[in-house]
């Protein structure tokens, strides 16, 4: 497991040593979505947020 700190409150979070870019991790301490931008470091930023395809 590696650590990394969450980028909305900066709680330390464990995160699989095989996680991929682009994984979503969701902070256990604020609950806020983060996106795996790098593995080696390994590094998350919050994730965007999903917006709703209505077909146009």
């Amino acid at each position: 497991m590696s650590t990394v700190n969450c980028s909305e409150c900066d709680a330390e979070l464990a995160v699989a040593d095989d996680c991929v870019i682009g994984e979503i991790i969701t902070c256990s301490e604020c609950g806020g979505d983060l996106e795996v931008i790098s593995t080696d470091p390994l590094t998350v930023e919050l994730a965007p947020e999903v917006e709703e395809d209505w077909g146009e």
